[in-house]
Protein backbone atom coordinates (compact mmCIF):
# COMPACT_ATOMS: atom_id res chain seq x y z
CA UNK A 1 0.00 0.00 0.00
CA UNK A 2 1.40 3.30 -1.11
CA UNK A 3 0.97 6.17 1.20
CA UNK A 4 0.18 9.52 -0.32
CA UNK A 5 1.81 12.62 0.91
CA UNK A 6 0.12 15.89 1.59
CA UNK A 7 0.25 16.98 -2.04
CA UNK A 8 -1.12 13.63 -3.20
CA UNK A 9 -4.08 13.87 -0.88
CA UNK A 10 -4.85 17.34 -2.15
CA UNK A 11 -4.74 16.16 -5.74
CA UNK A 12 -7.07 13.29 -4.90
CA UNK A 13 -9.57 15.62 -3.33
CA UNK A 14 -9.44 17.93 -6.38
CA UNK A 15 -10.09 15.01 -8.75
CA UNK A 16 -13.07 13.86 -6.67
CA UNK A 17 -14.44 17.38 -6.59
CA UNK A 18 -14.12 17.74 -10.33
CA UNK A 19 -15.97 14.46 -10.88
CA UNK A 20 -18.80 15.51 -8.58
CA UNK A 21 -19.16 18.85 -10.36
CA UNK A 22 -19.22 17.12 -13.74
CA UNK A 23 -22.01 14.79 -12.61
CA UNK A 24 -23.97 17.71 -11.21
CA UNK A 25 -23.62 19.69 -14.43
CA UNK A 26 -24.70 16.62 -16.40
CA UNK A 27 -27.83 16.18 -14.27
CA UNK A 28 -28.63 19.87 -14.48
CA UNK A 29 -28.27 19.78 -18.23
CA UNK A 30 -30.67 16.85 -18.45
CA UNK A 31 -33.15 18.62 -16.14
CA UNK A 32 -32.93 21.80 -18.17
CA UNK A 33 -33.52 19.86 -21.34
CA UNK A 34 -36.55 18.14 -19.89
CA UNK A 35 -37.93 21.47 -18.74
CA UNK A 36 -37.48 22.91 -22.21
CA UNK A 37 -39.19 19.93 -23.81
CA UNK A 38 -42.03 20.21 -21.26
CA UNK A 39 -42.49 23.90 -22.03
CA UNK A 40 -42.47 23.18 -25.75
CA UNK A 41 -45.12 20.49 -25.27
CA UNK A 42 -47.26 22.84 -23.20
CA UNK A 43 -46.86 25.57 -25.81
CA UNK A 44 -47.87 23.19 -28.59
CA UNK A 45 -50.94 22.12 -26.59
CA UNK A 46 -51.94 25.72 -25.89
CA UNK A 47 -51.56 26.64 -29.54
CA UNK A 48 -53.58 23.58 -30.54
CA UNK A 49 -56.37 24.45 -28.12
CA UNK A 50 -56.27 28.05 -29.31
CA UNK A 51 -56.69 26.92 -32.89
CA UNK A 52 -59.58 24.67 -31.92
CA UNK A 53 -61.34 27.33 -29.88
CA UNK A 54 -60.82 30.20 -32.25
CA UNK A 55 -60.62 28.79 -35.74
CA UNK A 56 -62.34 25.43 -35.53
CA UNK A 57 -64.84 26.24 -32.78
CA UNK A 58 -67.90 26.28 -34.99
CA UNK A 59 -66.84 23.14 -36.82
CA UNK A 60 -66.34 21.08 -33.67
CA UNK A 61 -69.35 22.52 -31.91
CA UNK A 62 -71.54 21.59 -34.83
CA UNK A 63 -70.04 18.11 -35.09
CA UNK A 64 -70.46 17.60 -31.38
CA UNK A 65 -74.04 18.77 -31.58
CA UNK A 66 -74.72 16.47 -34.47
CA UNK A 67 -73.15 13.45 -32.74
CA UNK A 68 -75.00 13.64 -29.44
CA UNK A 69 -77.34 10.80 -28.78
CA UNK A 70 -79.80 12.64 -26.54
CA UNK A 71 -81.77 15.86 -26.68
CA UNK A 72 -84.40 17.52 -24.54
CA UNK A 73 -87.32 18.16 -26.88
CA UNK A 74 -90.89 18.45 -25.75
CA UNK A 75 -94.18 19.70 -27.10
CA UNK A 76 -96.28 21.75 -24.71
CA UNK A 77 -99.88 20.86 -24.20
CA UNK A 78 -102.58 22.96 -25.86
CA UNK A 79 -104.80 25.47 -24.06
CA UNK A 80 -108.56 25.53 -24.71
CA UNK A 81 -111.52 27.59 -23.57
CA UNK A 82 -114.28 25.82 -21.62
CA UNK A 83 -116.03 24.76 -24.87
CA UNK A 84 -112.97 23.36 -26.63
CA UNK A 85 -111.85 26.34 -28.69
CA UNK A 86 -108.07 26.19 -29.09
CA UNK A 87 -106.32 29.25 -27.65
CA UNK A 88 -102.66 28.17 -27.57
CA UNK A 89 -100.72 25.41 -29.31
CA UNK A 90 -97.25 24.37 -30.49
CA UNK A 91 -96.17 24.63 -34.11
CA UNK A 92 -93.33 22.29 -35.07
CA UNK A 93 -90.94 23.40 -37.79
CA UNK A 94 -87.46 22.58 -39.10
CA UNK A 95 -84.28 24.54 -39.77
CA UNK A 96 -81.88 23.26 -42.45
CA UNK A 97 -78.13 23.75 -42.00
CA UNK A 98 -75.03 23.06 -44.09
CA UNK A 99 -71.45 22.49 -42.86
CA UNK A 100 -68.90 23.31 -45.59
CA UNK A 101 -66.17 21.48 -43.66
CA UNK A 102 -67.93 18.22 -44.60
CA UNK A 103 -68.20 18.95 -48.32
CA UNK A 104 -66.63 16.41 -50.68
CA UNK A 105 -66.19 15.93 -54.42
CA UNK A 106 -69.57 14.23 -54.64
CA UNK A 107 -71.19 16.46 -52.03
CA UNK A 108 -70.62 20.02 -53.18
CA UNK A 109 -72.64 23.27 -53.35
CA UNK A 110 -73.52 22.74 -57.01
CA UNK A 111 -74.98 19.25 -56.46
CA UNK A 112 -76.73 20.17 -53.21
CA UNK A 113 -78.27 23.27 -54.78
CA UNK A 114 -79.49 21.33 -57.80
CA UNK A 115 -81.28 18.78 -55.60
CA UNK A 116 -82.61 21.12 -52.90
CA UNK A 117 -83.62 24.21 -54.89
CA UNK A 118 -86.88 22.79 -56.33
CA UNK A 119 -87.94 21.46 -52.93
CA UNK A 120 -87.16 24.64 -51.01
CA UNK A 121 -88.53 26.99 -53.66
CA UNK A 122 -85.18 28.79 -53.94
CA UNK A 123 -83.32 29.70 -57.11
CA UNK A 124 -80.57 27.16 -57.80
CA UNK A 125 -77.98 29.88 -58.36
CA UNK A 126 -78.99 31.74 -55.21
CA UNK A 127 -78.81 28.55 -53.16
CA UNK A 128 -75.44 27.60 -54.66
CA UNK A 129 -73.99 31.00 -53.71
CA UNK A 130 -75.30 30.63 -50.18
CA UNK A 131 -73.82 27.14 -49.85
CA UNK A 132 -70.47 28.45 -51.09
CA UNK A 133 -70.09 30.72 -48.09
CA UNK A 134 -66.93 30.40 -45.99
CA UNK A 135 -68.93 30.37 -42.76
CA UNK A 136 -68.48 27.22 -40.64
CA UNK A 137 -72.24 26.68 -40.47
CA UNK A 138 -74.74 27.94 -43.04
CA UNK A 139 -78.45 28.36 -42.41
CA UNK A 140 -79.84 27.02 -45.68
CA UNK A 141 -83.47 27.73 -44.80
CA UNK A 142 -85.39 28.21 -41.59
CA UNK A 143 -89.01 27.57 -40.62
CA UNK A 144 -89.56 24.64 -42.96
CA UNK A 145 -92.79 22.67 -42.64
CA UNK A 146 -93.01 18.94 -42.05
CA UNK A 147 -93.86 18.01 -45.66
CA UNK A 148 -90.81 19.85 -46.97
CA UNK A 149 -88.64 18.39 -44.22
CA UNK A 150 -89.72 14.91 -45.27
CA UNK A 151 -88.55 15.53 -48.84
CA UNK A 152 -85.23 16.95 -47.64
CA UNK A 153 -84.64 13.93 -45.41
CA UNK A 154 -85.18 11.60 -48.37
CA UNK A 155 -82.62 13.49 -50.46
CA UNK A 156 -80.11 13.35 -47.59
CA UNK A 157 -80.66 9.63 -47.16
CA UNK A 158 -80.58 8.79 -50.87
CA UNK A 159 -77.32 10.67 -51.40
CA UNK A 160 -75.70 9.92 -48.04
CA UNK A 161 -75.07 13.61 -47.47
CA UNK A 162 -72.97 14.39 -44.40
CA UNK A 163 -72.92 18.16 -44.68
CA UNK A 164 -76.67 18.76 -44.44
CA UNK A 165 -78.71 18.46 -41.26
CA UNK A 166 -82.18 19.34 -40.02
CA UNK A 167 -82.93 20.79 -36.60
CA UNK A 168 -86.41 20.21 -35.27
CA UNK A 169 -87.88 23.19 -33.40
CA UNK A 170 -91.17 24.25 -31.93
CA UNK A 171 -92.74 27.64 -31.26
CA UNK A 172 -95.83 28.68 -29.34
CA UNK A 173 -98.73 30.03 -31.36
CA UNK A 174 -101.92 31.79 -30.28
CA UNK A 175 -104.54 31.35 -33.02
CA UNK A 176 -106.83 34.08 -31.63
CA UNK A 177 -104.17 36.79 -31.49
CA UNK A 178 -104.81 39.38 -28.75
CA UNK A 179 -107.75 37.36 -27.41
CA UNK A 180 -107.50 36.83 -23.62
CA UNK A 181 -103.79 37.66 -23.77
CA UNK A 182 -103.46 38.51 -20.07
CA UNK A 183 -104.98 35.18 -19.14
CA UNK A 184 -103.00 33.06 -21.57
CA UNK A 185 -99.75 34.99 -21.19
CA UNK A 186 -96.97 33.80 -23.51
CA UNK A 187 -94.17 31.28 -23.79
CA UNK A 188 -90.85 31.46 -25.60
CA UNK A 189 -88.94 28.19 -26.05
CA UNK A 190 -85.56 29.73 -26.79
CA UNK A 191 -85.52 32.10 -23.82
CA UNK A 192 -87.68 29.88 -21.57
CA UNK A 193 -89.76 32.85 -20.42
CA UNK A 194 -93.47 32.77 -19.78
CA UNK A 195 -96.39 34.59 -18.23
CA UNK A 196 -100.06 34.06 -17.47
CA UNK A 197 -101.44 30.52 -17.56
CA UNK A 198 -98.40 29.53 -19.61
CA UNK A 199 -96.45 30.10 -16.39
CA UNK A 200 -98.86 28.98 -13.66
CA UNK A 201 -99.80 25.76 -15.53
CA UNK A 202 -96.20 25.02 -16.55
CA UNK A 203 -96.04 21.67 -14.77
CA UNK A 204 -99.09 20.47 -16.68
CA UNK A 205 -98.24 21.90 -20.05
CA UNK A 206 -94.69 20.60 -20.09
CA UNK A 207 -93.62 16.97 -20.30
CA UNK A 208 -89.83 16.99 -20.64
CA UNK A 209 -87.98 13.70 -20.94
CA UNK A 210 -84.55 12.63 -22.14
CA UNK A 211 -85.14 11.21 -25.57
CA UNK A 212 -82.75 9.72 -28.11
CA UNK A 213 -82.42 12.21 -30.89
CA UNK A 214 -80.51 10.28 -33.56
CA UNK A 215 -77.68 7.88 -34.16
CA UNK A 216 -74.82 7.97 -36.66
CA UNK A 217 -72.20 5.51 -37.79
CA UNK A 218 -68.55 6.29 -37.12
CA UNK A 219 -68.15 7.77 -40.58
CA UNK A 220 -71.10 10.11 -39.98
CA UNK A 221 -73.90 8.32 -41.81
CA UNK A 222 -77.30 8.77 -40.14
CA UNK A 223 -78.79 5.51 -38.93
CA UNK A 224 -81.96 7.10 -37.58
CA UNK A 225 -82.88 10.68 -36.72
CA UNK A 226 -85.65 10.74 -34.14
CA UNK A 227 -86.04 14.50 -33.81
CA UNK A 228 -86.27 15.29 -37.52
CA UNK A 229 -87.96 12.20 -38.84
CA UNK A 230 -91.19 13.58 -40.29
CA UNK A 231 -92.55 10.09 -40.64
CA UNK A 232 -92.68 9.59 -36.89
CA UNK A 233 -93.94 12.86 -35.37
CA UNK A 234 -95.43 11.12 -32.36
CA UNK A 235 -91.98 10.20 -31.05
CA UNK A 236 -91.88 13.60 -29.33
CA UNK A 237 -93.56 13.62 -25.92
CA UNK A 238 -96.36 16.10 -25.34
CA UNK A 239 -97.51 17.80 -22.17
CA UNK A 240 -101.06 17.79 -20.85
CA UNK A 241 -103.71 20.01 -22.38
CA UNK A 242 -105.18 22.71 -20.14
CA UNK A 243 -108.83 23.74 -20.26
CA UNK A 244 -109.73 27.22 -19.03
CA UNK A 245 -112.90 28.42 -17.37
CA UNK A 246 -113.02 31.19 -19.99
CA UNK A 247 -116.05 31.26 -22.27
CA UNK A 248 -114.77 32.53 -25.63
CA UNK A 249 -118.14 34.07 -26.57
CA UNK A 250 -118.38 36.08 -23.33
CA UNK A 251 -114.70 37.01 -23.58
CA UNK A 252 -115.27 38.45 -27.07
CA UNK A 253 -118.19 40.52 -25.76
CA UNK A 254 -116.13 41.91 -22.89
CA UNK A 255 -113.16 42.79 -25.08
CA UNK A 256 -115.42 44.46 -27.65
CA UNK A 257 -117.27 46.57 -25.09
CA UNK A 258 -114.10 47.46 -23.22
CA UNK A 259 -112.28 48.59 -26.35
CA UNK A 260 -115.35 50.60 -27.36
CA UNK A 261 -115.58 52.55 -24.09
CA UNK A 262 -111.82 53.11 -23.98
CA UNK A 263 -111.97 54.67 -27.43
CA UNK A 264 -115.13 56.70 -26.79
CA UNK A 265 -113.93 58.12 -23.49
CA UNK A 266 -110.23 58.32 -24.45
CA UNK A 267 -109.43 56.38 -21.27
CA UNK A 268 -106.00 55.17 -20.20
CA UNK A 269 -106.88 51.59 -19.36
CA UNK A 270 -109.73 49.36 -18.23
CA UNK A 271 -110.88 45.87 -17.33
CA UNK A 272 -114.01 43.72 -17.42
CA UNK A 273 -114.21 40.52 -15.39
CA UNK A 274 -117.10 38.06 -15.45
CA UNK A 275 -117.21 35.29 -12.84
CA UNK A 276 -119.56 32.61 -11.62
CA UNK A 277 -119.76 33.49 -7.90
CA UNK A 278 -120.94 29.99 -6.99
CA UNK A 279 -117.72 28.23 -7.97
CA UNK A 280 -115.19 31.02 -8.65
CA UNK A 281 -114.87 30.19 -12.37
CA UNK A 282 -113.88 33.27 -14.37
CA UNK A 283 -115.89 33.31 -17.59
CA UNK A 284 -114.20 36.37 -19.08
CA UNK A 285 -111.16 38.46 -18.23
CA UNK A 286 -110.63 41.44 -20.54
CA UNK A 287 -107.79 43.87 -19.91
CA UNK A 288 -106.74 47.02 -21.76
CA UNK A 289 -104.07 47.83 -22.91
CA UNK A 290 -103.44 44.47 -24.47
CA UNK A 291 -100.94 42.79 -26.79
CA UNK A 292 -100.54 39.91 -29.22
CA UNK A 293 -98.75 37.01 -27.46
CA UNK A 294 -97.51 35.84 -30.87
CA UNK A 295 -95.45 39.05 -30.96
CA UNK A 296 -94.90 39.63 -27.26
CA UNK A 297 -91.29 40.72 -27.89
CA UNK A 298 -92.66 43.82 -29.59
CA UNK A 299 -95.08 44.66 -26.77
CA UNK A 300 -94.31 47.29 -24.13
CA UNK A 301 -94.16 46.55 -20.41
CA UNK A 302 -97.37 48.54 -20.01
CA UNK A 303 -99.15 46.29 -22.49
CA UNK A 304 -97.86 43.04 -21.04
CA UNK A 305 -98.45 43.91 -17.38
CA UNK A 306 -101.72 42.65 -15.95
CA UNK A 307 -102.41 45.79 -13.97
CA UNK A 308 -105.65 44.33 -12.59
CA UNK A 309 -103.50 42.11 -10.38
CA UNK A 310 -100.36 44.13 -9.84
CA UNK A 311 -101.81 47.62 -9.28
CA UNK A 312 -104.04 48.82 -6.47
CA UNK A 313 -106.49 51.72 -6.35
CA UNK A 314 -109.12 53.30 -4.07
CA UNK A 315 -112.37 51.44 -4.87
CA UNK A 316 -114.65 54.40 -4.20
CA UNK A 317 -118.39 53.93 -3.71
CA UNK A 318 -118.42 50.26 -4.68
CA UNK A 319 -116.78 49.75 -1.28
CA UNK A 320 -119.94 51.00 0.47
CA UNK A 321 -121.42 47.55 -0.06
CA UNK A 322 -118.62 46.15 2.10
CA UNK A 323 -119.06 48.82 4.80
CA UNK A 324 -122.81 48.28 5.11
CA UNK A 325 -122.46 44.49 4.97
CA UNK A 326 -119.79 44.52 7.72
CA UNK A 327 -121.96 46.58 10.06
CA UNK A 328 -124.97 44.35 9.40
CA UNK A 329 -122.97 41.17 10.01
CA UNK A 330 -121.82 42.61 13.37
CA UNK A 331 -125.42 43.40 14.35
CA UNK A 332 -124.92 47.18 14.28
CA UNK A 333 -127.71 47.70 11.71
CA UNK A 334 -130.49 45.69 10.07
CA UNK A 335 -132.58 45.83 6.92
CA UNK A 336 -134.83 48.55 8.34
CA UNK A 337 -132.19 50.75 10.00
CA UNK A 338 -132.38 54.52 9.65
CA UNK A 339 -129.15 56.44 9.20
CA UNK A 340 -128.49 60.14 9.66
CA UNK A 341 -127.31 61.93 6.51
CA UNK A 342 -126.34 65.58 7.00
CA UNK A 343 -125.16 65.90 3.43
CA UNK A 344 -121.72 67.12 4.46
CA UNK A 345 -119.27 66.59 7.29
CA UNK A 346 -116.18 68.44 8.47
CA UNK A 347 -113.16 66.71 9.93
CA UNK A 348 -110.02 68.59 10.75
CA UNK A 349 -109.27 70.80 7.79
CA UNK A 350 -111.29 68.64 5.39
CA UNK A 351 -114.93 68.67 4.35
CA UNK A 352 -116.68 65.54 3.07
CA UNK A 353 -119.97 65.84 1.27
CA UNK A 354 -122.30 63.80 -0.88
CA UNK A 355 -121.76 64.06 -4.62
CA UNK A 356 -125.29 65.52 -4.96
CA UNK A 357 -125.08 67.85 -1.93
CA UNK A 358 -125.60 70.99 -3.99
CA UNK A 359 -128.75 69.46 -5.46
CA UNK A 360 -130.22 67.66 -2.44
CA UNK A 361 -128.62 69.33 0.55
CA UNK A 362 -129.10 67.40 3.78
CA UNK A 363 -131.38 64.39 3.20
CA UNK A 364 -131.73 63.85 6.94
CA UNK A 365 -132.78 60.39 7.99
CA UNK A 366 -132.30 57.80 5.25
CA UNK A 367 -132.68 54.04 4.93
CA UNK A 368 -130.13 51.66 3.43
CA UNK A 369 -131.87 51.54 0.06
CA UNK A 370 -131.50 55.32 -0.21
CA UNK A 371 -127.86 55.02 0.86
CA UNK A 372 -127.12 52.66 -2.03
CA UNK A 373 -129.36 54.36 -4.60
CA UNK A 374 -127.92 57.83 -4.01
CA UNK A 375 -124.46 56.59 -3.00
CA UNK A 376 -124.49 58.60 0.23
CA UNK A 377 -120.97 59.33 1.48
CA UNK A 378 -122.18 60.71 4.80
CA UNK A 379 -124.61 57.84 5.32
CA UNK A 380 -121.82 55.33 4.70
CA UNK A 381 -119.49 57.18 7.08
CA UNK A 382 -122.08 57.06 9.85
CA UNK A 383 -122.57 53.34 9.27
CA UNK A 384 -118.80 52.87 9.43
CA UNK A 385 -118.63 54.77 12.73
CA UNK A 386 -120.95 52.19 14.30
CA UNK A 387 -117.96 49.81 14.27
CA UNK A 388 -114.74 50.13 16.23
CA UNK A 389 -111.43 50.24 14.37
CA UNK A 390 -110.76 46.61 15.19
CA UNK A 391 -114.26 45.45 14.31
CA UNK A 392 -114.16 47.12 10.91
CA UNK A 393 -110.62 45.92 10.21
CA UNK A 394 -111.44 42.32 11.17
CA UNK A 395 -114.44 42.31 8.84
CA UNK A 396 -112.34 43.66 5.97
CA UNK A 397 -109.85 40.86 6.60
CA UNK A 398 -112.69 38.31 6.46
CA UNK A 399 -113.59 39.72 3.05
CA UNK A 400 -110.02 39.02 1.93
CA UNK A 401 -108.61 42.54 1.84
CA UNK A 402 -104.95 42.82 2.73
CA UNK A 403 -104.16 39.42 1.19
CA UNK A 404 -104.06 37.83 -2.25
CA UNK A 405 -107.24 36.36 -3.64
CA UNK A 406 -105.35 33.23 -4.70
CA UNK A 407 -106.21 33.45 -8.40
CA UNK A 408 -104.12 31.13 -10.58
CA UNK A 409 -102.36 33.94 -12.42
CA UNK A 410 -98.95 35.44 -11.56
CA UNK A 411 -98.15 38.85 -10.13
CA UNK A 412 -101.07 39.40 -7.74
CA UNK A 413 -100.75 42.17 -5.13
CA UNK A 414 -101.95 41.91 -1.54
CA UNK A 415 -103.33 45.44 -1.59
CA UNK A 416 -102.93 48.00 1.18
CA UNK A 417 -104.84 47.67 4.45
CA UNK A 418 -103.41 49.34 7.54
CA UNK A 419 -103.63 47.57 10.90
CA UNK A 420 -106.03 49.05 13.50
CA UNK A 421 -103.21 50.53 15.59
CA UNK A 422 -102.50 52.90 12.71
CA UNK A 423 -106.12 53.97 12.30
CA UNK A 424 -107.54 57.26 13.45
CA UNK A 425 -111.00 58.72 13.08
CA UNK A 426 -110.06 60.29 9.76
CA UNK A 427 -108.85 57.04 8.22
CA UNK A 428 -111.87 55.18 9.59
CA UNK A 429 -114.14 57.80 8.05
CA UNK A 430 -112.56 57.74 4.58
CA UNK A 431 -112.36 53.95 4.62
CA UNK A 432 -116.13 53.81 5.04
CA UNK A 433 -116.83 55.27 1.61
CA UNK A 434 -113.96 53.74 -0.37
CA UNK A 435 -110.85 55.76 0.34
CA UNK A 436 -108.08 55.21 2.87
CA UNK A 437 -107.36 51.76 1.47
CA UNK A 438 -106.16 50.38 -1.84
CA UNK A 439 -107.38 47.15 -3.36
CA UNK A 440 -106.79 45.12 -6.49
CA UNK A 441 -109.60 44.44 -8.92
CA UNK A 442 -109.52 40.74 -8.11
CA UNK A 443 -109.83 41.46 -4.38
CA UNK A 444 -113.06 43.34 -5.01
CA UNK A 445 -114.37 40.51 -7.20
CA UNK A 446 -113.56 38.00 -4.48
CA UNK A 447 -115.10 40.11 -1.69
CA UNK A 448 -118.39 40.85 -3.47
CA UNK A 449 -118.71 37.21 -4.50
CA UNK A 450 -119.49 36.43 -0.84
CA UNK A 451 -122.67 38.53 -1.17
CA UNK A 452 -123.72 36.57 -4.25
CA UNK A 453 -122.90 33.15 -2.82
CA UNK A 454 -124.76 33.05 0.48
CA UNK A 455 -121.84 34.49 2.39
CA UNK A 456 -119.09 32.17 1.08
CA UNK A 457 -116.07 33.42 -0.88
CA UNK A 458 -114.68 31.01 -3.46
CA UNK A 459 -111.15 31.33 -4.84
CA UNK A 460 -111.38 32.91 -8.30
CA UNK A 461 -109.65 30.86 -10.99
CA UNK A 462 -109.16 30.68 -14.76
CA UNK A 463 -108.14 27.00 -15.02
CA UNK A 464 -110.66 24.17 -14.91
CA UNK A 465 -109.49 21.62 -12.37
CA UNK A 466 -110.27 18.02 -11.76
CA UNK A 467 -112.25 17.27 -8.57
CA UNK A 468 -109.01 16.24 -6.85
CA UNK A 469 -107.17 19.40 -7.93
CA UNK A 470 -110.13 21.58 -7.04
CA UNK A 471 -110.23 20.21 -3.52
CA UNK A 472 -106.59 21.24 -3.12
CA UNK A 473 -106.53 24.57 -4.94
CA UNK A 474 -109.98 26.11 -4.53
CA UNK A 475 -110.89 27.46 -1.10
CA UNK A 476 -114.42 28.11 0.10
CA UNK A 477 -114.28 30.64 2.91
CA UNK A 478 -117.34 31.46 5.03
CA UNK A 479 -117.32 35.24 5.29
CA UNK A 480 -120.78 36.41 6.37
CA UNK A 481 -124.02 34.71 7.28
CA UNK A 482 -126.42 33.66 4.49
CA UNK A 483 -129.02 35.96 6.03
CA UNK A 484 -126.76 39.01 5.75
CA UNK A 485 -125.84 38.10 2.17
CA UNK A 486 -129.49 37.76 1.14
CA UNK A 487 -130.49 41.02 2.84
CA UNK A 488 -127.73 43.05 1.21
CA UNK A 489 -128.55 41.49 -2.16
CA UNK A 490 -132.20 42.49 -1.77
CA UNK A 491 -131.31 46.07 -0.77
CA UNK A 492 -128.96 46.49 -3.73
CA UNK A 493 -131.51 45.06 -6.19
CA UNK A 494 -134.28 47.34 -4.95
CA UNK A 495 -131.97 50.38 -5.15
CA UNK A 496 -131.33 49.58 -8.84
CA UNK A 497 -135.00 48.96 -9.65
CA UNK A 498 -136.17 52.11 -7.87
CA UNK A 499 -134.40 54.63 -10.03
CA UNK A 500 -133.41 55.16 -13.63
CA UNK A 501 -130.11 53.36 -13.28
CA UNK A 502 -128.43 52.22 -16.48
CA UNK A 503 -127.74 48.96 -14.66
CA UNK A 504 -131.41 47.98 -14.66
CA UNK A 505 -132.31 44.93 -16.76
CA UNK A 506 -135.74 44.08 -18.12
CA UNK A 507 -135.68 40.37 -17.28
CA UNK A 508 -133.39 40.16 -14.28
CA UNK A 509 -133.04 41.72 -10.86
CA UNK A 510 -129.54 43.12 -10.58
CA UNK A 511 -127.72 43.67 -7.28
CA UNK A 512 -125.05 46.22 -8.10
CA UNK A 513 -123.24 49.39 -7.08
CA UNK A 514 -121.40 52.01 -9.09
CA UNK A 515 -118.32 53.90 -7.92
CA UNK A 516 -116.11 56.86 -8.77
CA UNK A 517 -112.81 57.56 -7.05
CA UNK A 518 -110.02 60.06 -7.52
CA UNK A 519 -106.78 58.61 -8.80
CA UNK A 520 -103.83 58.94 -6.40
CA UNK A 521 -100.64 60.59 -7.59
CA UNK A 522 -97.78 58.18 -8.17
CA UNK A 523 -95.71 59.76 -5.38
CA UNK A 524 -98.58 59.26 -2.93
CA UNK A 525 -98.77 62.95 -2.01
CA UNK A 526 -102.39 63.43 -3.03
CA UNK A 527 -104.80 62.89 -5.87
CA UNK A 528 -104.70 63.77 -9.53
CA UNK A 529 -107.59 65.09 -11.55
CA UNK A 530 -108.13 61.65 -13.13
CA UNK A 531 -110.81 59.23 -11.96
CA UNK A 532 -111.42 55.53 -11.59
CA UNK A 533 -114.98 54.70 -12.62
CA UNK A 534 -116.35 51.30 -11.73
CA UNK A 535 -119.43 49.11 -11.42
CA UNK A 536 -119.70 45.79 -9.63
CA UNK A 537 -122.75 43.60 -9.32
CA UNK A 538 -124.41 40.24 -9.91
CA UNK A 539 -127.60 38.68 -11.23
CA UNK A 540 -130.17 37.13 -11.21
CA UNK A 541 -130.52 38.49 -7.69
CA UNK A 542 -132.74 35.59 -6.65
CA UNK A 543 -130.04 33.05 -7.54
CA UNK A 544 -126.85 34.76 -8.76
CA UNK A 545 -125.07 33.04 -11.65
CA UNK A 546 -122.97 35.93 -12.95
CA UNK A 547 -120.80 38.54 -11.24
CA UNK A 548 -119.44 41.41 -13.34
CA UNK A 549 -116.85 44.03 -12.45
CA UNK A 550 -116.03 46.90 -14.79
CA UNK A 551 -113.24 49.40 -14.10
CA UNK A 552 -112.18 52.25 -16.40
CA UNK A 553 -109.14 54.34 -15.56
CA UNK A 554 -108.80 58.03 -16.47
CA UNK A 555 -111.68 58.58 -18.88
CA UNK A 556 -111.38 62.05 -20.42
CA UNK A 557 -114.46 62.73 -22.56
CA UNK A 558 -117.97 63.40 -21.31
CA UNK A 559 -119.29 63.05 -17.75
CA UNK A 560 -116.89 60.84 -15.80
CA UNK A 561 -118.91 58.84 -13.27
CA UNK A 562 -119.42 55.20 -12.48
CA UNK A 563 -122.92 55.25 -14.00
CA UNK A 564 -121.85 57.08 -17.17
CA UNK A 565 -118.63 55.21 -18.03
CA UNK A 566 -118.46 51.78 -16.38
CA UNK A 567 -122.21 51.40 -15.93
CA UNK A 568 -123.18 51.15 -19.62
CA UNK A 569 -120.44 48.56 -20.19
CA UNK A 570 -121.75 46.55 -17.25
CA UNK A 571 -125.29 46.62 -18.68
CA UNK A 572 -124.27 45.53 -22.18
CA UNK A 573 -122.02 42.74 -20.90
CA UNK A 574 -124.78 41.57 -18.53
CA UNK A 575 -127.40 41.46 -21.31
CA UNK A 576 -125.21 39.51 -23.70
CA UNK A 577 -123.88 37.18 -21.02
CA UNK A 578 -127.44 36.33 -19.97
CA UNK A 579 -128.24 35.53 -23.60
CA UNK A 580 -125.12 33.39 -24.11
CA UNK A 581 -125.72 31.43 -20.90
CA UNK A 582 -129.49 31.31 -21.50
CA UNK A 583 -130.23 32.37 -17.93
CA UNK A 584 -133.74 32.02 -16.59
CA UNK A 585 -135.32 35.43 -15.86
CA UNK A 586 -136.24 36.21 -12.25
CA UNK A 587 -138.02 39.51 -12.76
CA UNK A 588 -141.74 40.05 -12.94
CA UNK A 589 -142.60 42.84 -15.43
CA UNK A 590 -142.73 46.26 -13.75
CA UNK A 591 -141.44 44.78 -10.50
CA UNK A 592 -139.43 47.04 -8.20
CA UNK A 593 -138.19 44.40 -5.82
CA UNK A 594 -136.03 41.37 -6.03
CA UNK A 595 -137.68 37.99 -5.86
Amino acid sequence: MVKLGYKGCEMRREVDKTRKNSRARYCNNISDGMNILYCIAILILVVHLFIIQIFDFQKYRERGRMQRASHDFAVRGDIYDRHGQKLATDRIYYNIYARPVDYSKTENPRKIAKLFAPVLGISESVLKNKLSSELPVIAVKKDVDRATAKKIMKIISDNNFRSISLDKKNTREYPQGVFASHVLGFYNFDANVSNGVELTAKDKLEHVVRATRYQRTRDGKIIYNFSTDPVAPTITPKGQDVVLTIDAAIQHVCEKELNKIIKEKEALRGAVIVMNPKNGEILAYAVYPTYDPNKFQKATNTQIKNWTLTDVYPPGSTFKTITVTSAMELGKINENSIIEDSGRMKFGGYTIENYDYKERGAPGKINLIYLFEHSSNIGSVNVGFLMTHSEFYNMLRKFGFGEKSGIDLPGESSGLLAKPKYWDRGLHMTMSYGYGTSVSIMQMVSAVSALANNGVRVTPHVIKYSPEEEAEKIKRIPTISPETARTITKLLAVSINNGKSCLKMDKYNVAAKTGTSRKPLENGSGYSGAMYTSTIGYFPASDPKVLIYVVVDSAKKGPVWGNTVAGPVFHEVAEQTARILDLKPDKVPNSKTAN
